[in-house]
């Protein structure tokens, strides 16, 4: 019998066709997930392609999208003459400047009722970056429904923004118009808000800083139409017995409960030379959100084979997505696992509140 809270493999690289002969899927990764109409639930999953030619004896490769209205990819070479070094994953000219050896698109995963069964996984690239969105690839979507609309914020990478949070609208899962970024460089793990709060929609992120007066933590914004951001706060997150995690963002949508908004984020602390990626759940106001009422250790931690990646020294539970189960005592909350695969625990929601302490 599955035991669910322990962790359910659903997705590896070895499931996905690469999209060209040029490229390897080496990772499956940090899925969207949302409850469809008819009860099946579709993940977003990023997958990861890697150049299958990393280098020559002059040149390095890196990949690119070149279409704008369908799916072509590009690969760029490089010179040796002008590059300091190189990796697996990123290639670093001399003038400091960056290219990757890899290329990120989603592939639409249905699921069983149940949420941990896989019924179908799209064969083509479902969501991919064009020449003037993303042409260095999307990842890490996350995606909410409200007014019957489905809203998808994802990361996008480009060589002129860099790396910023662009969003998407859809009517039925398939088709996206998408609307450009909505958080500039760098500014990643946006997630809204299923519903509004006093007449604005309200949007978790966590922008990121070259030079810091205090340790990392998570924003809260504010829009009247989801394309123009404003009326921005920094939202404390109390220490861990007089220590602040390493690096911490937002993880899935905020879901409601009659408590608050319970709000799972990922933090990041480090044990030893290992870093420890996690899953930790907040409280917020109903009608503030700004104010925390409540928030627990580390809830999701690492501990199966396929969370662990240990040669890059990480242990990675990366918290993205999140469903009620139809039972409506249980949440299903996907992650990615180990940088590599998509899994999915199932919890109970008084689990999680017993989890939580009163923040003072």
């Amino acid at each position: 019998m599955i035991n669910a809270e322990k962790g359910v493999l659903l997705v590896t690289p070895r499931m996905i066709k690469p999209s060209s002969k040029k490229l390897k899927v080496i990772g499956t990764i940090n899925p969207a997930a949302i409850r469809r109409d008819d009860g099946k639930i579709v993940l977003y999953v990023r997958v990861i392609e890697r150049v299958r030619v990393l280098e020559t004896e002059k040149y390095c490769y890196s990949p690119r999208m070149v279409g704008e209205k369908r799916f072509k990819i590009k690969i760029d070479r490089f010179s040796k003459k002008n590059i300091s070094k190189s990796s697996d994953f990123d290639i670093l000219f001399k003038d400091n400047t960056k290219r990757l050896t890899f290329i990120s698109h989603l592939r639409k995963v249905v699921l069983d009722e149940s949420g941990l069964k896989v019924l179908s996984i799209d064969k083509k690239p479902s969501f991919y970056g064009i020449e003037s969105d993303s042409e260095l690839g999307v990842e890490d979507p996350r995606i909410v429904k409200i007014d019957g609309r489905y809203i998808m914020t994802y990361v996008s990478l480009s060589r002129e923004e860099n790396i910023s949070t662009s969003i998407a609208f859809s009517k039925d899962l398939e088709e996206w118009d998408r609307k450009g970024i909505i958080f500039g460089e760098q500014d990643k793990d946006v997630v809204i808000f299923p519903e509004k709060i006093r007449g604005r929609y309200v949007a978790l992120d966590r922008p990121e800083s070259n030079f810091q007066f205090s340790p990392p933590h998570i924003w809260i914004a504010y829009s009247k139409d989801l394309l123009s951001w404003g009326s921005l706060h920094s939202m404390e997150i109390p220490k861990e017995n007089n220590k602040f995690y390493w690096r911490m963002g937002a993880g899935c949508p905020p879901i409601e409960t009659e408590k608050g908004w319970l709000f799972i984020y990922h933090t990041v602390n480090s044990k030893g030379k290992i870093y420890i990626y996690s899953g930790s759940a907040a409280l917020l106001d109903s009608k503030k959100p700004t104010k925390m009422l409540a928030k627990s250790r580390p809830i999701l931690v690492p501990k199966n084979k396929y969370e662990l990646k240990l040669y890059q020294k990480k242990r990675i539970l990366f918290p993205t997505g999140i469903v009620w189960d139809k039972d409506k005592k249980h949440l299903l909350i996907y992650y990615g696992g180990g940088d590599v695969v998509t899994a999915v625990r199932k919890i109970s929601l008084k689990k999680i509140m017993r989890a939580l302490v009163k923040v003072k």
